[in-house]
This record gives structure tokens, C-alpha cells and sequence, in this order.
């Protein structure tokens, strides 16, 4: 009789403390994922931030580039216009 009655404390005693234990690990799951979730968020705000930097940063490329270009191609057909007139020049 006793020994049963010390079982059956024993069990609400450990179902008492799994629960609470069940209760804070919920809690603790909870705070880690809005942690989580809050850095993620930022995370994603930086990689964001990051991505309009290089965006911008490309777009600058590209136009300095275009300009090169531009003005290679304007010297290429300088050059080519010259040696036709010297050309013609020569056989007249």
C-alpha cells in the first residue's frame, strides 16, 4: 500500500516537473525563433542594401564603359576616313 502510494507521488511529482520543463522548453523555442526571425531580417535587410550597392555600382561600370566605347569607335573611324582620303589622295 505504501509502496504504491509513493508511485503514484513519484508519477505526479515527475509528470509536475516534465511539464514544467515541457513549458519552459517551449518558451525557450519560441524566444529563438523570434531571434531568429529578427536577424534573418536583418540579414536580409543588409543583403539587400548590398545588392542595390552593386547594382549601382554596375550601372557606373556600364556607362563608363559605353563611353570608352563610344569614343574607341569614334578614333577607329577617324583613323579609317583619314587612310581612304590618303588613299585616294595617292592614286589621283
Amino acid at each position: 500500500m505504501v509502496d504504491a502510494t509513493y508511485r503514484s507521488d513519484l508519477r505526479e511529482l515527475n509528470e509536475h516537473n516534465f511539464a514544467r520543463f515541457d513549458a519552459k522548453l517551449e518558451q525557450r523555442i519560441a524566444e529563438l525563433r523570434a531571434e531568429f526571425n529578427s536577424r534573418f531580417a536583418e540579414l536580409r535587410a543588409e543583403m539587400q542594401l548590398g545588392f542595390k550597392n552593386v547594382d549601382v555600382k554596375l550601372e557606373q561600370l556600364e556607362t563608363r564603359l559605353t563611353k570608352r566605347l563610344f569614343g574607341f569607335w569614334i578614333a577607329q573611324a577617324a583613323t579609317t576616313v583619314g587612310l581612304v582620303f590618303g588613299v585616294v589622295k595617292l592614286l589621283h
